[in-house]
């Protein structure tokens, strides 16, 4: 598997403020890759410099193998980017937009390229339309097919599914799932929407003030976190169970009669035994280990990335 993307000691300065402070990563052939982070860690600024929109201050980018400072223009033949914050010129239809974004690259057969992206991303009945009379979700869709005019081999999205309705958001996931699955496809994510990166993503970057404070699988990121939450409904000697957790040093909160336990995850089959063992009965219960969202929301209120 051939490594598409090196990134080594990257660093961004504006003025005396350092905003990405020394990171590193790779990205192999077919990987989806998710960058996470609180508004202001750096996420838009790091995907600025691997697209050499913005010069680092220091350290490099590779993409394909080549220093993207010095091959800018070939390796942006390979490269595109879709973001729902990027406006397209409001005057031009859709076909217009599409059009004039082709003659970006290299494609041999424009019109047939055109017709298949129009047919991929459903755009028949937007395509003489001006981008100023479409909706918000209709703009994100153009977008993402202007991202895929020249079929990239590596592609990077900025919050790609924001303001999509459920059942175009679930195309789109889908669509490029099916591109990394049938072209290897590399592609980079960033999104507010935990369950979307658990879905797509092979691996998960947090970036926090500047420094990549997680690189893992979502689900071993998720596991660095030793705590869970127990939701039972008391039905008999609820007065029994707050002694229970104090002893545990756990953690409860109560709503509409479900009470919510959150302790060490190995502490769990020892506090269902003293459930039975004290006859502290319950009618529902459900265990909810921790999740990618839980990871990050740990990163964004503070918590440090040694001690997860």
């Amino acid at each position: 598997m051939s490594v598409v993307l090196e990134v080594t000691d990257l660093r961004k300065s504006f003025g005396d403020t350092e905003v990405i402070k020394g990171i590193n990563f790779s990205l192999n052939e077919g990987e989806i890759l998710g960058i996470l982070g609180p508004n202001g860690a750096g996420k838009t600024t790091t995907l600025q410099m691997l697209l050499g929109i913005l010069t680092p201050t220091s350290g490099s980018v590779h993409v394909f193998g080549k220093d993207i400072a010095t091959y800018k223009s070939e390796v942006l033949e390979h490269v595109n980017f879709s973001s729902t914050y990027t406006d397209l010129p409001w005057r031009l239809t859709v076909q217009e937009n599409l059009i004039w974004s082709s003659y970006l690259y290299d494609i041999k057969d424009r019109k047939k390229r055109l017709a298949k992206i129009k047919e991929l991303f459903r755009l028949e009945p937007l395509w003489k339309k001006q981008m100023s009379a479409l909706s918000a979700g209709q703009r994100t869709r153009v977008n993402l097919a202007r991202s895929m005019v020249n079929f990239p081999k590596l592609l990077l999205l900025d919050e790609p599914t924001a303001s999509l309705d459920p059942e175009v958001a679930t195309y789109m996931r889908e669509f490029f799932a099916g591109q990394r699955r049938d072209f290897k496809t590399t592609i980079i994510l960033t999104s507010h929407n935990m369950a979307e990166v658990e879905e797509l993503c092979d691996r998960v970057l947090i970036l926090k003030d500047g420094e990549i404070v997680g690189n893992d699988t979502p689900a071993k990121l998720a596991k660095k976190l030793e705590y869970c939450h127990l939701n039972l409904r008391i039905i008999k000697n609820a007065t029994k169970l707050t002694t229970l957790v104090d002893h545990m040093k756990g953690s409860m909160s109560e709503n509409d009669g479900v009470y919510t336990i959150t302790f060490k995850e190995q502490q769990l089959p020892k506090f269902l035994n003293t459930l039975s063992e004290q006859k502290i009965a319950y009618s529902e219960i459900s265990i909810d280990k921790p999740d990618l969202e839980d990871y990050f929301m740990s990163v964004a209120k503070g918590a440090s990335h040694e001690a997860l």
